[in-house]
């Protein structure tokens, strides 16, 4: 009963702790997260709350919705990097709400319920994608919460309760499909179609599948016909660039080996990834409980999905998680239960040993190749993050019954820490955001705004809430906006930058940020007249143009 009580408020203060309170510790990574804060802005700015656009132009690679929540989180707690993240934060948490709730449902054992909620909240996957500000934790909110509410309605104790359940996945499929697209719809429909006709209960997914339908139509479909009206050529880039080229393009981006998934998996489980094993046997020996195929078929089926998909990343496997952290809390608790200390005593040993070697690692290498450079703070608080996850280790192989959930303490501190950890190349080659912030007052009567890099260009428009900046030499993932024709002039070539800078030095003066990394990007530079301010920090170069005389 004790555990019981604290459960629900100690899982908020974690949350508290471990996720939202570094989120305005670091500036923001490029290209993901300035992207995705300067189109949230940018929604704000021009007020066009259903087609995406990125620094003024056209950006149909995702919806809209995954949007429209970083939006929000700026407007409400402002322009700046929690309000940035906080969509990411706060999705993340209520996924482990539903960790919580639908472990409830599957073991009715509250110390299970709290093992697998507080393990989903620390698997190394999750954690670090609850500080990051991209799409990829709204769309696994909305996965977890359609696959959730589908195992409520197949366990469902009422016709109420199957109706509202039902309703429920449809809601959810529909925010997910406006969020990252059709996978939304695709997964639960993986997932049920084989667990119903096992259970001989098809004909009730079909009756009630159309609900489900009809919920999601209601919620998408205003958006659909809206983004259509405003923009025609949508849902042909969409579909056939971001689903159908993405997943069997020749080209596809990110491109993988089919088992690139696997390994992930087990780095994506820490700390508590020695656990798999015993996870996966208990798993196993239960194949013939239908709570455990379901969240078998809920991790597995999606896993092999992505695994034939051609272009890969990291963060597809996030639907995986919640499963997996469902089927490892259950084996935790049950040796905690029948006092089985073996594999309790082998993962403290995994984590001692790698935070061990971290550590040693770090001692060497800023003895022969330091890359803190003059950061005594930066590096104590690595130094701490690698001290927590030894004494956790200790302490779970000391008392592996009582102690079990010291693992979650290590996890809390990296996420807690490491961003602050970064050293200065990182920072500086990284997260240009901050270098901007630094020179502002003087960026900010530039009349003009030139930046060769993407994310470089993202960070400069979000911080001084100006997406009019020209891009120089580069196009990338914006090469689709620039074809219209009200983008013309938005990008220019080594060939026109001397005359473009000429006229617009003219106008007043001109910032430009300047990533430069490599020998094609110092020739960009060697492009540019030497009259400027200029500004070094790592690799990422500002230059103040002064006006010229007419």
């Amino acid at each position: 009963m004790t555990l019981n009580r604290w459960a629900i408020p100690l899982l908020i203060l974690a949350f508290v702790a471990f996720y939202l309170v570094p989120l305005g510790t670091h500036g923001l990574w490029i290209p993901d997260e300035s992207r995705y804060a300067q189109i949230g802005q940018q929604i704000l700015i021009d007020g066009n709350w259903v087609t995406p656009h990125f620094m003024d132009l056209r950006y149909f690679e995702k919806p809209i919705a995954g949007y429209w929540m970083i939006a929000l989180g700026q407007a409400i707690f402002g322009e700046n990097l929690f309000g940035v993240r906080i969509a990411s934060a706060l999705a993340t948490g209520l996924s482990v709400l539903l960790a919580y709730c639908v472990a409830r449902r599957l073991w009715n054992d509250p110390r299970k319920s709290v093992a697998c909620a507080l393990i989903y909240m620390t698997f190394g996957l999750i954690a670090g994608q609850a500080g990051y500000a991209n799409l990829d934790p709204q769309f696994t909110f909305w996965v977890n919460l359609s696959l959730v509410a589908l195992w409520f309605a197949v366990d469902s104790r009422s016709g109420r309760e199957r109706v509202i359940s039902w309703a429920v996945l449809g809601f959810a499929c529909g925010m997910g499909f406006m969020t990252k697209g059709f996978l939304a719809f695709l997964l639960p429909v993986l997932i049920a179609l084989p667990y119903m006709i096992w259970q001989k209960r098809f004909v009730e997914m079909v009756k009630f599948g159309l609900l489900a339908m009809l919920v999601a139509a209601l919620v998408s479909l205003p958006w659909v016909l809206a983004v259509h009206a405003q923009e025609p050529d949508y849902w042909r880039f969409f579909f056939w660039h971001e689903h159908i080229r993405r997943f069997a393009g020749e080209d596809a981006q990110h491109g993988r080996p089919w088992w690139f998934y696997l390994p992930l998996l087990v780095v994506s489980s820490l700390p508590w990834a020695a656990l798999l094993p015993v996870t996966f046997k208990d798993a196993w020996h239960n194949r013939r409980n239908a709570k455990v195929v379901f969240v078998l078929l809920w991790m597995l089926l999606p896993l092999a999905l992505f695994s034939l998909s051609k272009g890969k990343l990291p963060t597809y496997i996030l639907p995986c998680m919640l499963p997996l952290a469902l089927l490892l809390g259950h084996a935790l608790m049950q040796r905690v239960e029948h006092a089985q200390t073996g594999a309790l005593r082998t993962n403290a040993l995994v984590n001692l040993l790698l935070a061990g070697v971290g550590l040693v690692a770090l001692i060497y290498f800023q003895i022969k190749r330091p890359f803190y450079d003059n950061e005594p703070l930066h590096m104590t608080l690595l130094v701490i993050v690698l001290l927590t996850w030894i004494v956790a280790g200790a302490v779970q192989l000391w008392r592996p019954l009582s102690l079990w959930a010291a693992p979650a303490l290590s996890m809390g501190a990296l996420v807690l820490l490491l961003p602050a950890a970064m050293p200065s190349s990182v920072v500086h080659n990284k997260m240009p955001d901050q270098f901007v912030l630094e020179h502002i007052e003087e960026l900010t009567p530039a009349t003009s705004l030139l930046s060769n890099d993407l994310g470089a260009a993202s960070a400069l428009a979000w911080r001084l809430r100006r997406p009019d900046v020209t891009l120089y030499n580069t196009q990338g993932e914006v090469k689709y906006g620039l074809t219209y024709d009200d983008a013309q002039g938005k990008s220019i070539g080594l060939a026109e930058v001397g005359p473009w800078l000429s006229a617009a030095r003219l106008k007043g003066p001109v910032g430009v940020v300047m990533r430069v990394k490599n020998s094609d990007e110092s020739h960009e530079m060697d492009m540019l007249p030497n009259d400027a301010k200029r500004y070094d920090e790592g690799n990422m170069v500002i230059l103040i143009f002064p006006q010229s005389a007419p």
